[in-house]
């Protein structure tokens, strides 16, 4: 998968309404479309491991990755919702322009 937004640039407030941001929808566009690739899980309890490649050597928080990552493979139809997800652990790999996520979603 692509390198996800920012959870602090996944959001925005407009007008006192919390709002996914141009950002974000356009991330959630391109999972989306991956989506016939992708395995379902319905309503199975998840485990998910995800391996962060970051674009560059900026310094980033890697607990910001997964809002984005988890909301659009919930709208892509990998699971019903993100709560279904009772373990999950990010490890930060190599740089890799321009950044990838590589996933494992387990059943528990």
């Amino acid at each position: 998968m692509p390198w996800p937004p920012s959870v602090n640039t996944y959001w925005r407030n407009v007008s006192g309404k919390t709002l996914i941001s141009a950002k974000g929808r356009a991330y959630r566009k391109v999972v989306s479309d991956m989506g016939w690739t992708l395995p379902k899980y319905g309503t199975a309890r998840l485990r998910v491991v995800i391996k962060a490649y970051p674009p560059d050597r900026r310094r980033r928080d890697l607990d910001n990755l997964p809002k984005a990552i988890f909301d659009s493979l919930e709208r892509a139809g990998v699971f019903d919702d993100d709560e279904q997800i009772d373990f999950f652990s990010i490890k930060r790999c190599a740089v890799e322009k321009p950044g990838l996520i590589m996933l494992r979603i387990e059943t528990v």
